[in-house]
């Protein structure tokens, strides 16, 4: 029988140790935020490389610098390792691996199976298990826990389970993980006051909610939010511009409202994983209780014609401006990172617009000062190992457009307007940053 209250006052005295599976977006921050509140912390991936960079003190992300890895190694309480073996040294394990969709959009816990199954192999007596991955509500019920129960270890006595959303942001300079706020749900009370007495010493504030279905549908809610949001703002860009009205100043005037508002802004296509990927773990989990969700599913088809959309309106601008077809252009596509100011590829609408410009005709290159090369994605193959130009080549190549469709802070505009027949602007940034000419055009 396991002492709860020893157990608990172990927690947070930090006397346990904290294991993260893991190590990308989401689990390098959590690692050096676990190490930082004073848990010894051990990182586990199977990519070597990760693990190589850990152990140098050199980061992998750009928005995490090489230097808080170095620290938290030095302190002595932040390792990695690729030896699954190890997980049972550790008493608190969170799970931070990718949920991706299927080609189909149904959701893929392959990692989360297939996670949860190594830890089973190495589970003991008074260790927590804790899932951080987007999924539906019923996810750490009804696939995690089976999979640890079969250990023969019996939940909530022996072994702990919760889930706490993730919420990383990266590039974003105003929060990070020990400063945004977390919420956790489990469904025994014991293992409810143990996650939040872990991460009450990693993060700067905790929300317990009842159960860990309440956690699962509150990231859910937040990311599906933001689809409905930003769907809207597309669908109005498209409205107004119709009518021969700028959208974004639109949105400025109506954000003067002190209530009532929220602005959201519209853009090329959604990107990262939260909002085009998670939401639609909602909308397969409604199935099973014939529930249909026509704003989630309205949402999605409106963003994801977006790109489609952007390239359209290229063609609108060669074609009135320059009185060429669009397979008579040489088009730089402006940042493929899927948000400025990193280096985070994932489900970037950049690469769909590129493969809608090239299937039109038209001859395309890329610049992005964060993403040297296109890497594998499973979605987009065919773009793998794609270099971006040299800055310093920018002019020598005579572009006939340069569509910006990330809009990096480092990139020199009015040196890039000048660069190119026309500019094609899906960020609104010569706007923002005070740049006319003639030849910038918005999308």
């Amino acid at each position: 029988m396991i002492a709860i209250n020893q157990l608990l006052e172990d927690f947070k005295t930090k006397k346990i140790s904290v294991g993260i599976v893991g190590l990308g977006y989401v689990g390098l921050p959590l690692a050096l935020s676990a190490a930082m509140g004073g848990y010894r912390t051990l990182g586990f991936d199977i990519d070597p490389d990760k693990i190589e960079a850990i152990h140098a003190g050199q980061s992998y992300l750009k928005h995490i610098s090489a230097g808080s890895i170095a620290e938290a190694m030095h302190t002595g309480l932040l390792n990695a390792t690729m030896d699954f073996s190890r997980l049972d040294e550790v008493d608190a394990v969170i799970i931070c691996v990718p949920t991706p969709l299927t080609q189909n959009r149904d959701p893929d816990l392959t990692h989360v199976v297939r996670t949860t199954e190594v830890i089973a192999k190495k589970l003991r007596k008074g260790q927590l298990v804790a899932l951080e991955s987007t999924t539906w509500p019923g996810t750490t019920a009804e696939v995690v826990k089976p999979i640890l129960d079969a250990t023969g270890l019996v939940y909530g006595t022996d072994y702990f389970l919760a889930f706490s959303p993730e919420r990383e942001d990266p590039g974003n300079a105003h929060f990070t993980t020990r400063t945004i706020p977390k919420v956790v749900g489990a469904d025994d009370e014991a293992s409810l006051q143990l996650a939040v007495a872990l991460y009450e010493n990693i993060v700067s504030s905790v929300t317990s909610v009842s159960s860990t279905r309440a956690a699962e549908a509150a990231k859910l809610t937040e990311n599906i939010f933001r689809a409905v949001n930003i769907a809207l703002v597309n669908e109005l860009k498209i409205v107004y511009d119709a009518m021969g009205i700028d959208v974004w100043e639109v949105i400025e005037a109506a954000k003067t409202k002190p209530f009532g508002y929220m602005p959201f802004y519209p853009g090329p296509g959604l990107g990262g994983h939260c909002i085009p990927i998670d939401p639609f773990y909602l909308t397969w989990k409604a199935r099973e209780f014939e529930v249909s969700t026509k704003f989630i599913e309205l949402a999605g088809e409106v963003n994801t014609t977006m790109p489609r959309y952007v390239v359209e309106k290229v063609a609108r601008h060669v074609d009135a401006n320059l009185k060429i077809g669009l397979s008579a252009t040489n088009v730089l596509v402006v940042g493929i990172a899927y948000k400025k100011n990193i280096d985070d590829m994932r489900e970037s609408p950049a690469l769909r617009i590129i493969e809608i410009l090239e299937d039109r005709g038209a001859k395309v290159s890329f610049y992005d000062p964060h993403v040297p090369v296109i890497p594998a994605t499973r979605e987009h193959a065919n773009l793998t190992g794609r270099k971006s130009i040299h800055w310093e080549d920018l002019a020598a190549e005579k572009f006939t457009v340069a569509l910006v469709v990330t809009d990096h802070d480092v990139i020199d505009y009015d040196a890039l307007r000048s660069a190119a027949s026309i500019v094609v602007d899906t960020r609104n940034i010569y706007t923002r940053r005070s740049i006319t000419g003639d030849n910038i055009f918005k999308a």
